[in-house]
């Protein structure tokens, strides 16, 4: 059966699947852009808190900055998720670059766990690495973009 290249929206007239390509695609990449702010950005609330032991009023604030940048991050992830994966399967987006990219979110997304565990552990009292570690940690996903980037644009194999 041959796929028709026009759908309905409820109430709306018909619209062209290829016009829709461009809406999908930049609400991905705007997704996409919101979570990596929260994968850079929670690390470095980490390294923060690492260096105010003792300032209890400022612990908990970062906590609770924390704690919403981290709820933030995961809902932007999912709407990524969702419009990606209606990229893949709508406009079949296939090859070998696609699983490459998808392991490489993978890395990028336990690291944003292992960052949001490691602000639920302070919340119980477990200490955190030392703040160079953290400083570490946090250039880690600078470069595993780079490489999703590039993967994305050269779509090499």
């Amino acid at each position: 059966m041959r796929e028709n290249p026009r759908f309905t929206i409820i109430g709306a007239r018909h619209v062209d699947k290829a016009s829709l390509y461009p809406w999908i695609k930049t609400l991905h990449i705007v997704f996409v852009i919101a979570w990596m702010a929260t994968v850079f950005y929670l690390p470095r609330i980490l390294v923060n808190l690492a260096e105010t032991t003792g300032q209890t009023d400022v612990q908990a604030r970062l906590i609770l900055m924390g704690r919403k940048l981290y709820r933030f991050g995961h809902n932007m992830f999912g709407l990524a998720v969702l419009f990606g994966g209606w990229l893949v399967f709508s406009y079949h987006l296939w090859g070998g670059w696609l699983h490459a990219k998808l392991t490489l979110v993978a890395l990028v997304l336990v690291h944003f766990i292992l960052s949001g565990r490691w602000l639920k552990g302070v919340e119980k009292g477990k200490p955190l690495p030392s703040s160079f570690t953290l400083r570490l940690f946090n250039e880690g996903p600078v470069l595993v973009l780079i490489a999703i980037v590039w993967l994305v644009l050269a779509k090499p194999f």
